[in-house]
């Protein structure tokens, strides 16, 4: 089953990379409590996800938080030390926290896996942005080919 407009997250296992290298961080850490813009892409570094996704909710970063979102966060089905050397090259540092999800708890919690092996990628998640409010999902969009409903702008819509 899919995520869907008022599911709660679940506790769930997350990663992001501290002082000494990668820390476990629960979900209930990352939304509880908060208006989160959370949006997923298949992989960093790949084409979309370099050029337009994650730049765009870079760029617009203090437009969301000007809107009341208390944090951005970007999930991909990748390491965190990916996550953040990817985030560093795309100016993400202190605008957009990198969450990797490399267990892929959260993308299957959210029914969000595709197999990309066609690709070369493996298992990844699904392109998608929310927006979450102390844990419960209130919108929720998803790219069916192309790319905009998931962007940074179509979410300053919702708010």
């Amino acid at each position: 089953m899919t995520v869907q407009v008022g599911d709660k997250i679940p506790s769930l296992e997350l990663f992001i990379m501290g002082d000494g290298g990668p820390e476990s961080i629960g979900s209930e850490d990352i939304f509880d409590g908060k208006r989160v813009a959370l949006f997923g892409l298949p992989g960093a570094y790949t084409k979309t996800c370099s050029a337009q996704h994650l730049p765009g909710y870079v760029n617009n970063a203090e437009a969301l938080n000007a809107k009341g979102v208390d944090a951005i966060v970007c999930l991909s089905v990748n390491d965190a030390w990916v996550m953040h050397a990817w985030g560093e090259s795309q100016n993400a540092a202190g605008k957009v926290m990198m969450i990797g999800d490399g267990g892929l708890e959260f993308t299957r919690w959210a029914g969000l896996e595709v197999d990309l092996s066609a690709k070369g990628y493996g298992a990844r998640c699904k392109r998608f942005s929310a927006l979450v409010e102390d844990g419960t999902v209130k919108t929720l969009h998803f790219e069916d080919g192309g790319f905009g409903e998931t962007s940074a702008e179509r979410l300053l819509e919702d708010l």
